[in-house]
């Protein structure tokens, strides 16, 4: 039976943390259904679900692509009250073994270098010290290329463009999202432009959060419950009923007029071939009595001395761990 003609670049699972609706051992069983060859799996910030993703894709017969979305630090200064402007957002996929540790690298680092109380963000320049085997989505209608040519900034988007192309060569694609959105339509003819005058792939995703079309109204909840908003706030964060894991079919319906835009996904998901695999513990190694570290214990981990037995010979309470 022959495979689908694309395949989704951008999913987010329940490791999406009170974003995400999707069980991570559904994504592989959604691909199949939909005879989808891979499938990727992108939560925000995180790579919490890359092991177990990756191990049900194996059970399944399905390519598993490791990704994260990442938060991009803007460069255009903080409101005048001082708050820092939120991050936009790019997806980096892993392509081989160095990009999934540069990956893993730089999602920690997101938590670890971002100032308490924000969410987690990096610059371009530092993502770009380990761009080694990553490829780089846009970001599509939350990155930073659609909100500069959204303000009218057209220059600002091609300069950055430039810079993510130079940080990225070859491994770069300008990301298109069709959710029925007024906004998106008004700004792609934009991002084509853009990518053709810079000689960049397109690429097709839908931004996943849910299964199918039914789960939108509790997905709605869901993301209600994490900003502790109520369903009849009108301004407050949404997704479309369009942001579900999409059969192939309806995709390429949908981007009939950016074929290429499809065929893109499954270029990509070729160039990415690393999974996710289990390891042992790497255990900090100690000195031991038979290496002259004294009594065995690691230096500083000694427990209580010989008089801590009942009948102070030092083997009252004392017994080896398994």
């Amino acid at each position: 039976m022959p495979h689908a003609d694309f395949v989704h670049l951008r999913v987010h699972s329940a490791y999406s943390l009170s974003e995400g609706a999707i069980k991570v051992e559904k994504i592989p069983e959604l691909a199949r259904q939909y005879r989808m060859p891979a499938v990727a799996i992108t939560d925000t910030a995180n790579l919490f679900g890359a092991l177990e993703f990756s191990q049900a894709c194996a059970g399944k017969g399905v390519q598993p692509i490791i990704g994260c979305q990442l938060g991009l630090t803007r460069e255009d200064g903080t409101r005048e009250e001082g708050a820092r402007l939120p991050p936009d957002q790019v997806v980096l996929l892993a392509r081989n073994a160095a990009g999934l540790a540069n990956l893993q690298l730089l999602s920690s680092a997101g938590f670890l270098e971002t100032d308490p109380g924000l969410k987690p963000q990096l610059s371009l320049d530092r993502i770009a010290r380990h761009a080694e085997g990553l490829f780089l989505l846009s970001g599509g209608g939350s990155g930073p290329l659609f909100r500069l040519l959204a303000e009218g900034q057209k220059d600002a988007a091609a300069a950055l463009l430039a810079r993510m192309a130079e940080a990225f060569p070859d491994n770069l694609a300008v990301e298109l999202h069709r959710h029925g959105l007024a906004a998106q339509a008004a700004v792609e003819p934009g991002l084509i432009a853009l990518a053709d005058g810079a000689g960049i792939p397109l690429v097709a995703t839908n931004d996943c959060y849910f299964p199918s079309p039914a789960m939108h109204e509790a997905h709605d909840a869901l993301l209600c419950i994490a900003e502790g908003r109520l369903l009849s706030e009108p301004n407050r964060r949404r997704v479309t009923p369009e942001h579900w894991f999409k059969p192939a079919s309806e995709m390429r319906v949908l981007f009939a007029d950016l074929p290429e835009a499809c065929e893109n996904t499954l270029a990509i998901a070729r160039m990415c071939a690393v999974m996710a695999e289990a390891r042992k513990p790497s255990l900090a190694q100690g000195r031991t009595r038979r290496d002259g570290g004294g009594d065995g214990a690691p230096h500083g981990a000694r427990g209580p001395g010989p008089a801590a037995g009942r009948d102070g010979s030092g083997r009252g309470h004392a017994r080896a761990l398994p």
